[in-house]
């Protein structure tokens, strides 16, 4: 087995196992997948009716070390099909939406997945500006289910919240101003949380207890809070949401610190490397420019709006630029500002 499967299933069980807002929605992906690779499930099933602390690495390696040569042929033929699915996604053109294609796979097709042109019938059911509706049509068109809108919207309600959706960005090949709005956008219509010196990764305890003995105080006075509402969840900080974006690979999907340029610095930082910035009273309608006080900063998003990470209890919102005392506007450095009518020549 290879060691990609094995790092999914330990991410599949430290997401699961540790939000239990999660396990309405994403439990029936978990169990879609065991039913294809492992039976029976019923000791499985007991571990979500608990309320216990599962030890994800052990649980892993039992449950690895149990399968048959059977079960992990099944196992190794899902993670072959789902890299199918992505590399023809991508291919075609939905880089954004591999991670649709593959829950459909899994709740929905995995009888038809054998069939030799699977993955390009799959992707074919996929269009631009297409809705969950018109989707899930063309899905049960072409593969005689019945699946209805309402249930896969459920389902990818929750997933999308946790992949960052770049099939309408600009330029994903850029770090851009227009790009950084859809990122910020994003953040807040999926309820990131706020963790002082998180980045838009993905918070799970070892995450948490990490920015504690980093950060001290910041973090540890909201504990109780944080382990409450935002584990399971992607977090950032004022200037993480930025730095997030800057930092964010859209091949991998991975979140290095110190990558693409850009700088790893405070909120005042930010505002101290700007080289256009002014007073708040002169900012230019330019979606992507920052707004900032001393000790905060913000993403405008044009229209008279403000998005930006506020505090550990408010999490990622948008409010109106009057709001928060912004003394100053900024250009972020290290990305590119282009205009909205602009398109990628990439």
């Amino acid at each position: 087995m290879s060691a990609t499967v094995a790092a999914a299933l330990k991410k599949v069980a430290v997401y699961v196992l540790t939000d239990k807002k999660a396990l309405k929605t994403v439990v029936g992906i978990v169990i879609g997948i065991i039913i294809i690779v492992v039976m029976p499930i019923v000791a499985v099933v007991s571990i979500f009716n608990g309320n216990i602390e599962i030890d994800t690495d052990r649980l892993q390696t039992m449950l690895v070390q149990n399968l048959s040569a059977e079960e992990k042929a099944k196992l190794q033929f899902v993670e072959d099909t789902m890299n199918s699915i992505d590399e023809k996604m991508k291919a075609a053109g939905f880089d954004g939406r591999v991670k649709e294609a593959q829950v459909l796979y899994v709740l929905a097709l995995s009888d038809s997945s054998h069939d030799p042109d699977f993955a390009d019938k799959l992707v074919s059911c996929f269009q631009e500006n297409q809705t969950d509706e018109q989707l899930i049509a063309a899905v049960n068109s072409a593969f005689g289910t019945q699946l209805t809108a309402e249930d896969f919207g459920k389902v990818m309600g929750n997933i999308r919240s946790l992949y960052i959706d770049i099939s309408d960005y600009v330029d994903p090949k850029t770090k851009n101003n227009l790009d950084l709005v859809k990122w910020a956008k994003h953040a807040q219509e999926n309820g990131w949380g706020y963790v002082w010196g998180s980045h838009g990764n993905l918070l799970d305890k070892t995450e948490l207890e990490r920015l504690e003995s980093v950060f001290g105080s910041h973090v540890t006075d909201y504990d109780d809070f944080i382990r409450h509402n935002w584990i399971g969840k992607r977090t950032a900080d004022c200037v993480g949401l930025i730095k997030g974006y800057g930092w964010y690979d859209t091949e991998s999907g991975k979140i290095t610190v110190g990558s693409n340029g850009m700088q790893d610095v405070t909120a005042d930082g930010m505002f101290s490397a700007a080289t256009e910035k002014d007073t708040i009273d002169t900012i230019p309608e330019i979606p992507g420019i920052a707004v900032w006080h001393e000790g905060h900063i913000g993403i405008y998003i044009g229209g008279g709006e403000v998005i930006h990470a506020a505090n550990t209890k408010a999490g990622v919102i948008r409010t109106p630029i009057g709001q928060s005392g912004w003394t100053h506007w900024l250009k972020v450095p290290y990305i590119k500002y282009i205009e909205e009518s602009e398109k990628s020549t990439s």
